[in-house]
């Protein structure tokens, strides 16, 4: 069992839902990203996603977009946030996963990024526009080298594809909750609840939700019905609008706070 099943099975046992925060790495640059990790552990974070900056996100809207370019012209390279994570964890035991796009992880090799993430101590990795029968090898290495490779789904993904997925899929299931790119949203998608309900018959690892999820409100009624909360636009706005480095910081733990908080007392 690798840290991110262990750190959600230890959620689970005390009655609670995951909060899964996300930030991009190197935004508005490394030293403020090494900060900020500890801190969102501190305030609550159960996992945390780490995105590695990427010029063409294709699946975030424009805050995450904005996020990637200021990371970019920071210097943030996928070698640095790695070497980022490995220095992380001398500080914090709270699972990381990096999520980003396969023209960077692919790029270093598909045998030397799993070896790299294992060594930097990266707990799993979310290959945002790479199915796994596209690249088989790639994830064949990342399972071999302990990674854990999270999948995700979207409403429209069919039944036999959704069975499929949630077979391959570790560390825990990732479902998309609308067609359409990264943001905050004011309201939740129709039918979620019936979709959460479907993906979570087939999954036998933890499921999470997350795309538009911005307010500890919507946070609290998504824990009753999947296993985690995944929030990531509301949090980099906050990080991204911050007057100083300090405030990112503080301004993003006090957020992480307040979205766990509901999360603790699920029914």
């Amino acid at each position: 069992m690798g840290r991110i099943a262990e750190r959600l099975a230890a959620v689970r046992a005390r009655g609670e839902k995951a909060l899964v925060p996300f930030v991009t790495a190197g935004d508005p640059d490394l030293g403020v990203t090494e900060a900020l990790i500890p801190a969102l552990a501190e305030a609550g974070a159960d996992v945390i996603e780490l995105g590695v900056p990427f010029s063409d996100p294709t699946a975030e809207g424009p805050t995450i977009q904005r996020s990637s370019e200021r990371a970019l012209a920071a210097g943030t390279t996928l070698r640095r946030v790695l070497g980022l994570v490995k220095s992380l964890r001398a500080k914090v035991d709270v699972p990381i996963v990096l999520m980003g796009y396969a023209n960077s992880f692919l790029t270093m090799g598909e045998r030397n990024f799993p070896e790299a993430a294992r060594e930097a101590g990266v707990d799993g990795v979310i290959t945002v526009d790479c199915p796994p029968e596209e690249e088989p090898a790639y994830y064949e290495n990342l399972e071999a080298c302990g990674v854990d490779a999270i999948l995700l789904a979207a409403p429209t993904t069919t039944p036999e594809r959704l069975a499929m997925l949630a077979q391959r899929t570790r560390g825990f299931f990732y479902y998309v909750s609308l067609t359409g790119v990264t943001g905050a949203r004011t309201s939740l998608p129709p039918r979620l609840v019936e979709n959460l309900a479907r993906i979570r018959a087939v999954s036998k690892v933890p499921v999470c939700v997350g795309f538009g999820v911005s307010t500890p409100e919507q946070a609290a009624f998504l824990g009753q019905h999947a296993d985690g909360v995944v929030v990531g636009s509301a949090l980099v706005d906050r990080i991204g609008n911050a007057p100083s480095r300090e405030a990112a910081i503080d301004e993003a733990a006090r957020f992480v706070a307040a979205l766990k908080a509901p999360l603790r007392k699920i029914p």
